[in-house]
């Protein structure tokens, strides 16, 4: 054995993981700085919603609160396939489920395979939701969704729905030659100065999969959305979806999302955020781990996709996963962890 050349490359190591630089057999980029999220674990399991909804999972949560009681939106994976469902809480922790809060598009309609991850948005009159639809999926029984991933708009009379779609609404879509060529998903939207920003997914396949996060703006929740030529941050950093919190006391915006890590295939494998005053300008130095195996009580290796809001005088991180050592996209559960207010920004020290 080459004793030098091992050495130098357990130095090389530790260099890249001090300096942030990447663990990963690919060279993704790594966040060097933690936000340790307190987990207290599984809040909702899959399985016994209404009609078998849920049956096969629950995941990619979205949880929004109105009038004192908390609105979970969650894919159920059934017979059918992945529908955005409805579960209801009055305290964040225990919860009831409802069912599917929209259906699958007819043949050929661009969610005729699955209707599914719905954000919301109220704007003082009308509630939105700005939901995630796909024409592919992987064969039966699991039927997982499948590129391309678009935004599709539904109108609610109020924050349990009914939701009613609204086919006539295209937000925005793939482009070609763009960072966005093969996703171009829902997220958080927020008003903004005259009008609305909304932090969607974007992804191209190009040479491997790379995900990052774009901002669309429009005046007109019902109209069509603007995309900005370029990503908040580039596509090397494997992230997606968005769920954001504003910090008064520091005047700082933190933007929660899922990373994609790889370990003999890819997998969400932990919960960063990124932070700024300015939202519009994010930095890629900017960012911290929260959630990933390291402090997941039940969890080990794969972390789903985040949604988060003051609960109490605490943050809650709403997630999914499917425990141990699983990276399966299927049998997930939605868990809790908590961030204590009001957020600082993470340090070296």
């Amino acid at each position: 054995m080459n004793y030098s050349v091992v050495f130098l490359a357990c130095m090389l190591t530790t260099f890249h993981a001090a300096h942030g630089q990447s663990p990963y057999p690919d060279g993704r980029p790594a966040a060097s700085l933690r936000m340790d999220a307190q987990d207290h674990g599984v809040v909702l399991r899959h399985g016994g919603g209404p009609e078998d909804c849920d049956s096969l999972g629950a995941r990619d949560v979205w949880v929004y609160e109105a009038d004192g009681t908390y609105y979970m939106h969650y894919d159920a994976a059934g017979p059918t396939g992945w529908l955005a469902s409805l579960a209801v809480s009055q305290d964040g922790l225990n919860w009831t489920k409802r069912g599917p809060i929209l259906s699958l598009g007819a043949p050929g309609e661009e969610d005729s395979k699955s209707a599914s991850y719905g954000t919301t948005f109220f704007d003082g009159n009308t509630w939105h939701m700005f939901y995630l639809g796909t024409p592919n999926t992987s064969p039966p029984p699991a039927r997982v969704p499948s590129f391309p991933y678009l935004t599709m708009k539904a109108k609610g009379a109020g924050p349990g729905g009914p939701w009613i779609k609204q086919k006539n609404v295209i937000p925005f879509r793939p482009e070609p030659g763009t960072y966005y060529s093969d996703i171009a998903s829902p997220g958080q939207v927020l008003r903004y100065q005259d009008g609305y920003l909304q932090f969607f997914s974007a992804s191209v396949t190009k040479e491997g999969t790379k995900r990052t996060l774009g901002i669309a703006r429009t005046k007109d929740l019902d109209g069509p959305w603007s995309i900005d030529p370029e990503p908040i941050v580039p596509l090397e950093e494997q992230i997606e979806n968005s769920s954001l919190y504003f910090e008064a006391s520091n005047q700082t915006w933190f933007l929660f999302t899922n990373h994609i890590g790889i370990d003999g295939g890819e997998f969400t494998d932990a919960i960063w955020v990124y932070w700024s005053k300015d939202l519009e300008h994010w930095r890629v130095e900017d960012k911290a781990v929260v959630l990933d195996g390291k402090n997941c009580r039940w969890s080990t290796k794969c972390i789903g996709l985040p949604s988060v809001l003051p609960v109490g005088e605490r943050l809650a991180i709403y997630y999914d996963a499917p425990g141990g050592t699983s990276t399966s996209h299927m049998g997930r559960d939605i868990g809790l962890a908590w961030l204590d207010l009001p957020l600082r920004i993470p340090t070296k020290e």
